[in-house]
């Protein structure tokens, strides 16, 4: 089906329609479009680092550095922790058994479950790739004074904070229909 042609009028919109100004919500102005703009910057160029060096993707990384901080965990823990889909946990777990990077282990009280852990391949390349990303957020944040880094810092908590609030009071409202 071929796409409709606006009509003559739909073409004479004046400058300040145009300019948006006087649009109720502007997108580059919207705090969640914001946050979204800078994690998704923030990303590649941090993807770039560890995809390049050791051919990992983002969910890759996060377990990778979630194990790595705590030996060993459930997908179902990792999910939670990381904010990641079982789906891409399952994944990117699987993928990562591929390639000798972590291992599982059966839980006996639960035959669903399975601990994870990193092998000594997975915690070499943690150990390995924990400065780079280290040193990626020294140089992301370097330009904030001090001061301002921890009002940020604060900020940021606070935000995270409010979201989950607002993720709960949604899911209650969709329990409560």
């Amino acid at each position: 089906m071929a796409p409709q042609r606006a009509s003559k009028g739909e073409h004479d919109l004046s400058a300040e329609q145009k300019s948006g100004e006087d649009a109720t919500l502007k997108l580059e102005h919207f705090l969640p479009y914001q946050l979204n703009v800078v994690s998704s910057l923030v990303s590649q160029a941090l993807s770039r680092v560890y995809a390049q060096r050791y051919g990992i993707g983002v969910p890759e990384w996060r377990v990778l550095v979630t194990l790595g901080q705590f030996d060993v965990m459930t997908a179902k823990a990792i999910g939670a922790h990381t904010h990641m889909h079982k789906t891409k946990v399952s994944r990117a777990v699987a993928q990562m058994e591929r390639r000798r990077l972590v291992t599982r282990r059966t839980n006996r009280d639960d035959m669903r479950e399975a601990f994870l852990s990193l092998t000594a391949s997975g915690r070499t390349m943690y150990e390995e790739v924990a400065p780079h990303a280290i040193d990626f957020a020294r140089r992301l944040t370097d330009i904030l004074t001090p001061t301002d880094r921890e009002a940020f810092n604060r900020a940021l908590q606070q935000l995270t904070e409010r979201s989950a609030e607002l993720v709960a009071e949604v899911g209650d409202a969709e329990e409560d229909d």
